[in-house]
């Protein structure tokens, strides 16, 4: 057989089998659809980064204006009439400075009166005049706060109800700010009027931050703000608030539970330096006596006061919990 002739079948047989193994090889083997799954989930698994950013930005942009809200709210200074107002109380400043002025007079003509030293009087005066009526407005500002998370989930509920039942946003606040309980009725009350006076529905609802200034009403006006410039279905987001909210109080039952024998452990210990001293004081008195008939032992009870305040104020920082 001649070279040529040999060469030319060796030449043939190699396109042939190069063309089996490029073309046919690969559908024989599996080759091409495991190729076209490896391209499929590439495809999947570079969407799914994509997805997982665009939820990462969304939680940011969630987060960036839940800390603007509450930059605005802590940047400004609270004035007096923000907190009367947040008490619930409907006076005005110069009839809470008058009552002020009444209440450390009355304080100090008491302390005058049991103890006849003036100095005693006029820090008792001074304590009526300013410390005790800031007391007061905080006190009643907490106690309206807590009834307002009571009932905030409700509120919610109702404007979930009405929106679903295709009333507008405005109906539903103006539902609230005249069937629900006070002091949700009286908030509600305020971004109702704020609307009429020209501001919109967010705006007005950013006002209430400032007014109840919660983590709950902060949730509610980025909600509203969101749906208001992105779109969106606004009952399924304010049911999944209220779905959080209602959670957030319930972690807040399991924690106090889980606190509540620290607490009573700490105003067990707080408690005992008086009762013991009260004890003392009934069997001898003449023995304990001495702690305040003399320099060394008003010393004595002096620095005793200070550690005393020292490790209650620590108690209290260790039994009181975030949620």
């Amino acid at each position: 057989m001649p070279i040529q002739a040999i060469l030319s079948a060796f030449l043939a047989a190699l396109a042939v089998g190069g063309f089996g193994l490029v073309f046919v090889y690969p559908l024989l083997s599996g080759e091409r659809q495991a190729e076209k799954r490896q391209a499929a989930f590439s495809v999947g698994v570079r969407k799914q980064p994509e997805r997982q950013a665009d939820a990462a930005a969304r939680r940011k942009q969630i987060a960036e204006s839940l800390k603007e809200i509450e930059r605005r709210n802590t940047r400004k200074r609270i004035s007096l009439e923000t907190k009367i107002s947040r008490a619930g109380l409907r006076i005005s400043k110069p009839t809470f400075f008058i009552y002020s002025a009444i209440g450390g007079l009355l304080l100090g003509f008491l302390f005058y009166v049991l103890t006849g030293k003036p100095y005693l009087a006029v820090a008792a005066a001074v304590v009526g005049a300013a410390g005790l009526p800031t007391w007061v407005l905080n006190y009643l500002a907490k106690k309206r706060l807590k009834k307002f998370i009571k009932l905030f989930p409700d509120t919610i509920d109702i404007i979930v109800r009405g929106v679903k039942a295709g009333l507008p946003l405005g109906d539903c606040l103006r539902i609230i700010a005249t069937e629900v309980e006070e002091p949700v009725r009286t908030e509600f009350r305020q971004i109702i009027e704020a609307a009429a006076m020209g501001l919109t529905i967010p705006e007005a609802v950013e006002r209430l931050t400032s007014q109840v200034p919660i983590p709950e009403t902060n949730f509610f006006a980025i909600v509203i703000n969101i749906q208001q410039k992105a779109g969106g279905n606004l009952s399924e987001a304010l049911s999944n608030l209220s779905g959080v909210l209602r959670d957030r109080k319930m972690m807040e039952g399991k924690i106090k539970a889980f606190s509540s024998e620290a607490k009573a452990s700490a105003m067990i210990i707080a408690s005992l330096p008086f009762a013991v001293a009260g004890l003392v004081y009934l069997t001898s008195p003449a023995y304990i006596s001495l702690l305040w008939t003399t320099s060394t032992g008003q010393l004595v009870l002096a620095g005793s006061a200070v550690w005393m305040a020292i490790g209650v104020f620590v108690m209290k920082k260790m039994v009181n919990f975030d949620y």
